[in-house]
């Protein structure tokens, strides 16, 4: 028996996404992984004396499209504050974030289950620089790289009852936030990660527990661990007669053991006020509204419609769906040939094999060019054979499929009377072949299709080849 039986898990998440900009949020200064520490700095992002921070317009657009793409109302009037307390990360000792006015309020995600999972609040805020443990004898060194970097905290409401529910909405924020373009949302580089608020009731109270914060787990798998361990940890320490400590635990995934750092802060901890050098930001509902007629149909949208209006399983749909760049293509293909079906195959089988070993890639044909090969396929003017063959050949040399077609003769070029002259053949020189398919036609009829194929160059059409064995054969 676990202890956790006799208590029902609560958790609300802070989840933090950096935007996709081209600057950090508050000065000109890049925003970009992976350069030499310390050289996308300046006075404003290190916090030095009389150095004066400027709004990035296109974070504040990036947070509310965000905003809308989760059902938030945005604010007409939204206020920067000044988040204020000392680590080594935090060059200038607090932190522009949002608290009493920010930017989306409210909204929601839907489960698969059905359940709905309430959103609190989006704000817009600045990173933090980022520490580099190297060992004893060196110590630790600052990286200000990411101070500034801009970032939207998404704050739910505690509604969330499992690790899976979390990991289940965690893949769906990533997976809009990627597809809008907001945020690259990688995981590994610090892109996204995630705050766990854990408690326990006792089922059927109403009362909910003291809570623990897991701060910035940046994987699916150390979510789930660390909600996991945490809830039992929890529920032993209730079951032994002890007391939960609110305060924020730091979670080893090595170990698989989360540790206290500090006892929880509040609000009030941090004194919280006004931003002296950033006005406060008013947003037309015009300016909404923009944004929103620039915003493209988000994924669970694009895997209905596929389902509901081109017949696609589900399967196909949520292939199609898993990044935009693979629902555009497929969306500009079925643009090109109305076979949804037929292309979700091509795509799924044939093109995302050649580029599977690749993270971010780009389909070595256009759409169009996908598009005539499978109409020519699909009007047996070529067999899937020789539409492969083609493939490759388009690939190779970027022509026109129909153009390489009639270059490499490969259209379907062989009549039915050349077809049976074959088969007639066959039955002539093969008397057994003749015999064993009036016995069992499905052993020996690969034969034959494969035996006509061979004598046509691969140019007859398999469709038609089984017809007309039909007839000769029977």
């Amino acid at each position: 028996m676990s202890y956790l039986d006799n208590y029902d898990i609560v958790i609300g998440l802070e989840i933090h996404a950096e935007l996709h900009t081209k600057t950090k949020v508050f000065c000109a200064c890049k925003n970009q992984f992976g350069d030499e520490p310390n050289t996308n700095t300046c006075p404003v992002c290190t916090g030095m004396p009389g150095a004066l921070p400027v709004l990035n317009k296109h974070a504040v657009e990036l947070a509310i499209k965000a905003g809308l793409s989760f059902g938030c109302d945005i604010s007409p009037y939204s206020v920067f504050e000044r988040k204020n307390y000392f680590y080594p990360d935090l060059s200038k000792a607090y932190q522009i974030s949002q608290l009493v006015y920010p930017l989306c309020i409210g909204g929601k995600i839907e489960l698969d289950s059905g359940k709905t999972i309430r959103l609190n609040r989006i704000h817009l805020e600045e990173d933090a620089g980022k520490l580099v443990h190297i060992n004893k004898a060196v110590g630790t060194l600052v990286d200000y790289n990411r101070g500034g970097t801009p970032l939207i905290e998404m704050v739910t409401e505690p509604d969330f009852s499992s690790a899976d529910e979390v990991v289940e909405f965690l893949k769906k924020v990533r997976e809009s936030l990627v597809f809008e373009d907001i945020a690259n949302c990688k995981m590994e580089e610090g892109g996204m990660r995630c705050d766990v608020n854990l408690s326990l009731k006792k089922k059927g109270d109403s009362e909910y527990g003291i809570r623990t914060e897991m701060k910035n787990l940046n994987s699916f798998k150390s979510v789930q661990r660390a909600i996991e361990y945490e809830a039992e940890r929890q529920a032993e320490v209730l079951a032994t007669g002890g007391h939960v400590v609110q305060e924020t635990r730091k979670w080893d995934d090595a170990s698989g053991q989360s540790y206290a750092m500090r006892s929880k802060e509040q609000a009030q901890d941090y004194r919280y006020f006004p931003d002296p050098d950033l006005l406060p930001v008013e947003i037309p509902s015009e300016e909404v509204a923009r944004i929103k007629s620039e915003m493209v149909m988000l994924p669970q949208d694009r895997r209905k419609r596929y389902i509901e209006e081109f017949g696609l399983p589900e399967y196909d749909a949520g292939i199609l769906t898993s990044t935009r760049y693979i629902s555009d293509y497929f969306e500009k293909c079925v643009e090109n040939f109305n076979a949804p079906k037929k292309i979700s195959n091509w795509i799924m089988v044939d093109l995302l094999k050649l580029v599977k070993e690749q993270e971010e890639f780009e389909f070595p044909i256009d759409e169009k060019s996908l598009a005539g090969i499978v109409k020519m396929v699909e009007e047996k003017v070529i067999n899937k054979t020789v539409g492969l063959q083609l493939l490759d050949k388009v690939i190779e040399t970027g022509k026109d499929p129909l153009v390489l077609a009639k270059e490499m003769n490969l259209l379907v070029t062989i009549s039915d009377d050349e077809i049976l002259g074959l088969l007639r053949k066959l039955k002539s020189e093969n008397v057994k072949v003749a015999e064993d398919y009036k016995n069992a036609p499905e052993k020996v009829v690969g034969f034959i299709v494969g035996y006509v194929m061979k004598n046509t160059g691969g140019k007859a059409n398999s469709a038609k080849v089984r017809e007309l064995i039909a007839k000769e054969f029977q």
